[in-house]
């Protein structure tokens, strides 16, 4: 199997950093390869630039500018989100790469005037997320990231088995209960099949 990694946050001592590597290496140790998205240690700019927006329906020349990333999205059997919840958002870098990279012809195809997925080659979903408050105020608020995660991208993707882990009220989490969700994100990936 082979999977792409999109870790979403900018500082190495986060708790995030800690869960990116636990993915990384429990799919590792799986024996499965791990294609490792960094977002931002590969700089990804992830502004929507006017001539993209222009030609966000124009297949196939809609991907040109992020072809790369497309590549390594169609290349991948699973794709494993690690990123925080800001705002109740994804974080803008995270955000930039689905707006840039799940164009017409990637993450969907438009026929006779309806939406139907294009990542059909993902069987595998799960995002690792972590909010800085509860889950009653990520539900107060919609939660737009879980929603996101768990119906338009995986009906992108062709409704594949999905997996949201989210570990809510960061702020004020015991490191047990940090060691905890850790054991809870390897356990749920070793179960991958």
């Amino acid at each position: 199997m082979r999977s792409l990694v999109l870790f979403a946050h900018p500082c190495g001592e986060s708790f995030n950093a800690a869960v990116h590597t636990t993915v990384v290496n429990t799919l590792t140790q799986k024996g499965w390869e791990v294609d490792d998205c960094d977002l931002y240690a590969e700089g990804f700019a992830p502004v929507l630039t006017e001539d993209e927006r222009r030609g966000y329906h124009a297949e196939p020349q809609n991907i040109e500018p992020v072809k790369g990333y497309v590549d390594r999205m169609r290349a991948a059997d699973a794709l494993i989100m690690v990123f925080p919840v800001w705002n109740f958002g994804y974080p803008a870098i995270l955000k930039g790469f689905l707006d840039r990279v799940c164009v017409p012809g990637v993450s969907f195809k438009l026929q006779d005037g309806k939406v139907r997925p294009a990542l059909t080659n993902i069987k595998h979903l799960v995002a690792c997320t972590t909010y800085g408050g509860t889950r009653v105020r990520a539900m107060m608020n919609g939660d737009p990231p879980r929603r996101t995660v768990t119906r338009s991208l995986r009906y992108a993707c062709g409704w594949p088995p999905t997996r949201y882990l989210p570990l809510y009220d960061m702020n004020r989490n015991s490191d047990a209960v940090r060691k905890t969700h850790l054991d809870n994100v390897r356990q749920r990936l070793e179960a991958l099949s």
